[in-house]
């Protein structure tokens, strides 16, 4: 039988976003045990600099960000995403065990790369297999659904890793042991629950060309763009980490920042997500921008824990009225054929902008501290707030059209 073409089919929210979204919980929780503790855990225990953490940092998210792009096309050429997806949660899971074993920062550096390899496989492909079973109607709730789910998992992962430190005096390595769990169940659930739908499998394709490139509209390119520069005011939430620890938070307390930051994120998610759908994007992506800059100007300047939760909170609003708002862009604005390559190119592109800002922020960390550190960051926010601003006379609403598959 044919599968109903996706223009056609009802605006319902399929069962694989669920199971997608339970599959980022799982994984999401794993990494965060060990990544809200990891900037300290180097610092403190392995004796590394702000700047080691941040050259880390960013050469993970550069290593994440080039594969994404491979990736993305690779699923585009052969017609399938879920292999893919499989092949790259497997890795990140395989690899959680190193982090415990590790006895030097070189083989903490290539443990993370790992790691972010295997998330840079999975992440364009899944987002696709994502866009290709949503209708437009329900793209940005779709988007936003999984984000909630992926950040139940961001909220979870600090919060287990707080309380086992603070059963285990500050035992660094059983939380990072203890990670290795709910990573593997993420791999389970994703073989045996997500399915691939039958409207995207098809035969091989050519392998992209240059000229394929020229398929993606003006509008896809504008969304890229911006979303590079949003990137540049953004720095690792190792620094929301390393901000904590400057002002005294103690270390087994130091993850209740990120577990809240992450709870704000999961709670807006799917209600911006709902929103963009409803609205003219460009105005909740100001909005969103103009949260990111009071959330450096915050973190410039907080010097007791109460003010570092008011950064962490809107830490997380920013993230949720923006990545859920920048995916469904990406998945409208991309041909559904190109769809792979597209998110790997966004992601290719958002990751070296990443690369350069985490890598940025650990030199001014050295140089300034934390308030210069986050006072440049608004101040690349506010840049990209113009541009946002800008582009208004050129460029349409990216409120999706009913009918757009």
């Amino acid at each position: 039988m044919k599968p109903m073409p996706l223009e056609h089919a009802p605006s319902r929210m399929p069962p694989n976003v669920a199971m997608l979204g339970l599959v980022s919980l799982l994984m999401a929780a794993s990494s965060q045990m060990t990544n809200s503790l990891l900037p300290v855990y180097l610092v403190t225990v392995m004796g590394a600099s702000t700047a080691t953490v941040g050259l880390i940092e960013g050469l993970a998210e550069a290593t994440n960000s080039c594969l994404r792009a491979v990736s993305g096309v690779i699923s585009d050429w052969i017609g399938r995403r879920k292999p893919l997806v499989v092949f790259g949660y497997a890795l990140s899971a395989c690899v959680k065990p190193v982090f415990p074993l590790a006895g030097s920062i070189p083989v903490i550096l290539a443990a993370r790369l790992f790691d972010r390899s295997g998330k840079g496989i999975r992440d364009a492909p899944r987002d696709a297999l994502l866009a290709d079973q949503l209708h437009s109607r329900v793209r940005g709730s779709g988007f936003g659904l999984r984000i909630t789910l992926f950040t139940v998992g961001t909220v979870l992962g600090p919060m287990l890793a707080a309380g086992i430190m603070a059963v285990s005096a500050h035992n660094f390595r059983l939380v990072f042991w203890v990670a290795v769990i709910p990573a593997a169940l993420s791999v389970l659930v994703l073989v045996t629950r997500v399915r691939e739908p039958p409207h995207f499998a098809s035969e091989p394709k050519s392998w992209l060309d240059w000229q394929s490139l020229t398929l993606l509209p003006s509008a896809y390119w504008w969304v890229v763009a911006v979303a590079c520069i949003i990137a540049l005011a953004r720095f690792s939430q190792a620094f929301l980490l390393l901000k904590a620890n400057a002002i005294g938070v103690g270390m087994a307390h130091v993850p209740a920042y990120l577990a809240l930051m992450g709870l704000v994120y999961g709670v807006s998610a799917y209600p911006f997500g709902i929103l963009a759908d409803c609205m003219d994007r460009r105005l909740q992506l100001g909005m969103g921008v103009v949260t990111l800059a009071m959330t450096h100007v915050v973190l410039a300047f907080a010097d007791t824990g109460s003010v570092l939760i008011l950064g962490s909170l809107l830490w997380g609003l920013q993230l949720g009225m923006i990545d859920g708002l920048l995916g469904a862009s990406v998945a409208d604005t991309a041909p559904p054929d190109l769809r792979g390559t597209g998110f790997g190119i966004f992601y290719l592109s958002v990751g070296s902008a990443s690369l350069l800002a985490s890598t940025m922020a650990g030199l001014l960390w050295g140089a300034g501290g934390a308030t210069l550190t986050f006072s440049i960051g608004a101040g690349l926010a506010m840049i990209a707030l113009l541009c946002v601003v800008a582009a208004r006379s050129s460029f349409p609403a990216f409120t999706p059209h009913p009918a757009t598959p």
